[in-house]
C-alpha cells in the first residue's frame, strides 16, 4: 500500500476485510514488509478467485479503519463485476 495511503491509520490493523462490488467479504492479514505495508494471507486466493490478472487495475477505498472496498478493472478500464464463488473458508470474512 502507498505510504501516503497508511499514514491516515493510527495504527495500521494486522486484518482487513475486503468487500467486492457484490458485496462479499474476504479477511486477509496485513504484513509489514520493507517499510512498506502489504496484504499478506488471503490475498493471492482473493486475486486468484477473483481472476485478477496482469494489466489489470486495483483500486481500494477505505470503508471502515478494518474495511476495503476492492474495484477490480480489466485491461479496457472496464470494472470488473465477480460474484461470490469458491473459496477457502478461511478467508471468508463474518459480518
Amino acid at each position: 500500500m502507498p505510504l501516503d495511503f497508511t499514514k491516515h491509520f493510527v495504527i495500521v490493523p494486522t486484518e482487513f476485510k475486503l468487500r467486492n462490488n457484490t458485496d462479499c467479504s474476504w479477511r486477509a492479514t496485513v504484513k509489514l514488509m520493507n517499510g512498506r505495508v502489504t496484504l499478506d494471507q488471503g490475498w493471492a486466493t482473493y486475486a486468484a478467485v477473483h481472476q485478477i490478472k496482469i494489466g489489470y487495475m486495483v483500486m481500494f477505498k477505505l470503508l471502515t479503519p478494518d474495511t476495503l472496498k476492492v474495484i477490480i478493472f480489466d485491461d479496457d478500464g472496464i470494472e470488473a463485476v465477480n460474484k461470490c464463488g469458491k473459496y477457502d473458508e478461511a478467508f471468508a470474512a463474518k459480518d
